[in-house]
């Protein structure tokens, strides 16, 4: 699908603020309102929109605690990835798993909890206990200095 300013702008307002009415989006655009959502349903169709979500205040649940972790598997095989993919996809604490080239680890997490006592329980009885985790170093993040959920869209040229 090739973009135009228009899809590029729709883009740039969905991301700013999923919640905004198709009308408030058309309106923003300069689109009338049957228009704007038929771009819409476009990008989502075409798989450039992949759905929307509520982003929550992390520090207002009393999820103070980030921790940055870095894994090393015993064995670089389909299966042992396969196994750890699918166990760390099943904590809700990992909100983001990365398999990673150019360290001495294989996978980084980004987890969130409450505080160190329930990031220690978390760490040594599930992460350590996942098969074939040979090693673990965490990072734990002293202030966030940028969080975007935005996707940078300025390397479009409209078509």
């Amino acid at each position: 699908m090739t973009l135009d300013k228009l899809d590029k702008r729709i883009l740039q307002e969905l991301q700013a603020n999923g919640a905004i009415t198709n009308l408030e989006l058309a309106d923003k655009i300069g689109l009338s309102p049957s228009p704007c959502a038929r771009r819409v349903k476009q990008l989502e169709e075409a798989g450039i929109i992949k759905g929307q979500v509520t982003l929550l205040n992390a520090s207002r649940l009393e999820l103070k605690l980030t921790a940055l972790i870095q894994i090393s598997m015993d064995r670089h095989t389909p299966d042992r990835f396969e196994v750890f993919e699918e166990k760390v996809s099943s904590y809700p604490e990992v909100i983001e798993c990365l398999l990673i080239t150019g360290q001495s680890a294989d996978y980084q997490l980004k987890v969130l909890v409450p505080d160190m006592e329930y990031y220690q329980e978390f760490l040594l009885n599930k992460i350590t206990r996942i098969e074939g985790v040979s090693d673990v170093h965490s990072s734990f993040m002293l202030r966030e200095v940028v969080n975007s959920t935005e996707l940078p869209l300025n390397h479009i040229r409209p078509g």
